[in-house]
């Protein structure tokens, strides 16, 4: 059984941080490219940051230098720091899984909130 499980997500103040998780089981990791997503309220969902099997990184670029993606292949899991938040990030974040770059699973969404 595939599952993507996110979580770090909360409720954070301007110009915080937070780091989000998603633990992944029932495929094999390591093959995959990971993704994390964001959706508000109202907005389409947006890629945001992805890292291939190999490790080689891509940002949206409002991200770019904000937010980092990685991988750890020995826990299954890709996580995604993210620095200087701001009210606009609000929204539920999401990561999946893709292979020739078709996405294939999605987690569950974890709800990322920024507010004083």
């Amino acid at each position: 059984q595939v599952q993507l499980v996110e979580s770090g997500g909360g409720l954070v103040q301007p110009g915080g941080s937070l780091r989000l998780s998603c633990a992944a089981s029932g495929f094999t990791f390591s093959m995959y490219a990971m993704r994390w997503y964001r959706q508000a309220p109202g907005n389409e969902r947006e890629l945001i940051a992805a890292i291939s099997s190999a490790g080689s990184t891509n940002y949206a670029d409002s991200m770019k230098g904000r937010f980092t993606i990685s991988r750890d292949n020995a826990k299954n899991t890709v996580y995604l720091q993210m620095n200087s938040l701001e009210p606009e990030d609000t929204a539920v974040y999401y990561c999946s899984a893709a292979r020739g770059g078709r996405t294939e699973y999605w987690g569950q969404g974890t709800q990322v909130t920024v507010s004083s």
